[in-house]
This record gives C-alpha cells, structure tokens and sequence, in this order.
C-alpha cells in the first residue's frame, strides 16, 4: 500500500497527511518513494530540475526509477517538497543509463505538450499542485493537463481520472501521451469530450481525436 506519513506547514502550520503516489515501473509493478517520517517538509521556493527528481528503487525487479520528488501544495499557497528516505536526489553531475533516458524522455514529452499549450493560447503554464496518480500534471487558469511518458498506451481509466480531477476544478482538460491510447480510452475521452495528443519522437504533439482536432481548429484561447 501507498505510504502515508502526517506533517505540517511550516508556513500556516496547517496539519496534513501525505501519501506517496505509486508509479508505473517498466516490469509492470507499482513503486512509490520510502518517505522519511523523521524529518520536516522543506519550502520550495525555487526549481532545479535536477531536484525534482529521486532515484526509487522498484522492490519487484530491482530496477532504479527517476520519479518526481513527492511534494504537496498546501492551500495557504505554500509547496512543501516531502522528505524521501534512501533515495537521493541526482545531482548536477549525475550520469547514468536511467537519468538519460527516463528523465530525458520525460522532459522531451513534458516540452512537446507545453509548446503544444502555449500554441493553443495558454501562457502561465504550470506544475500542478496536486500530482497525477502516473505521469506528470500541469495546470494553467481554466486547465488540468495530464502528459504520460510512460511506455503503455494510456487506459480508460487514465482518461476518466484525469476528466473527474477537471470536473472537481470547475476546469478543461487535455492528455497527452507518448505511448498513444487504448480504443477504450479514445472512446471515453470522445463520450467525455476530452482531448487527446499524442506525441511522437520529434517533439510533435498531434490530436488524435474528435475534441483534439476540434481544440486546435479553435485556436488559440
């Protein structure tokens, strides 16, 4: 099961429970960073990208993960970046098979679908507050995007999660995937008039649906 530890806002002293999302390994199974209950979280005050990221060792086959570095918006405004035990952030000197082409990838798609954004009028793009149970969200004024650098096609359920989190925001959606989507989910993001992108190896991200192509004819907002 996914950890939780409790922990409070140095900010507002607000009290909260974290949980570690669990991310999609390449053998299949789930993996989530060990969070250090002992220590405090810190005040993210600026990003570096190579901070962003932990090395998560996957418990079913041993393989060494980049994922995010768990973090939890609080709604005083302030981001808590959450402690990780045993899993150090690579540094800028870091080199190795899983930082070059996971972290590379990553960024690469999480790019595409900004520069796609911002064609499409949005302009104070954003991490979201609140992490994607997989891949990486973004958020702009009105919009919740999910982008998915993962190697399987996204699911129906990947699509619904993503519209359920809009609907809770009062606000749009858009996914974008590397791996493309299964039929079941282009048929429920075409019942739930979601967009869907894919993005390919050159940096394009292309709409691969009714309400895709509808959004680009559009223009931008």
């Amino acid at each position: 099961m996914p950890e939780s530890v409790p922990l409070h806002c140095p900010a507002c002293r607000r009290e909260h429970v974290y949980t570690a999302p669990p991310y999609p390994c390449a053998c299949g199974a789930p993996s989530a960073p060990r969070l250090d209950a002992a220590a405090g979280p810190a005040v993210l005050v600026h990003r570096a990208w190579d901070e962003d990221w932990i090395t998560v060792r996957c418990t079913a086959c041993g393989r060494r993960n980049q994922w995010p570095h768990p973090e939890l918006g609080c709604p005083c405004g302030t981001v808590l970046r959450i402690p990780v035990a045993g899993a150090p952030s690579p540094g800028p000197g870091h080199r190795g098979p899983a930082r070059s082409a996971a972290v590379a990838s990553t960024r690469d798609a999480v790019t595409a679908a900004v520069l796609c954004l911002r064609r499409l009028g949005h302009r104070d793009i954003r991490r979201a507050d609140q992490r994607p149970p997989s891949g990486i969200g973004l958020a702009a004024p009105g919009l919740v995007v999910r982008v998915d650098p993962a190697a399987r096609p996204a699911s129906s359920r990947d699509v619904e999660c993503l519209w359920l989190t809009a609907m809770t925001e009062s606000a749009d959606c858009v996914y974008f995937s590397a791996a493309g989507y299964t039929e079941a989910a282009r048929l429920q993001a075409d019942a739930l008039a979601v967009p869907l992108f894919a993005l390919d190896h050159g940096g394009t991200a292309t709409p691969v649906n009714g309400p895709g192509r509808l959004l680009v004819r559009q223009g931008p907002t």
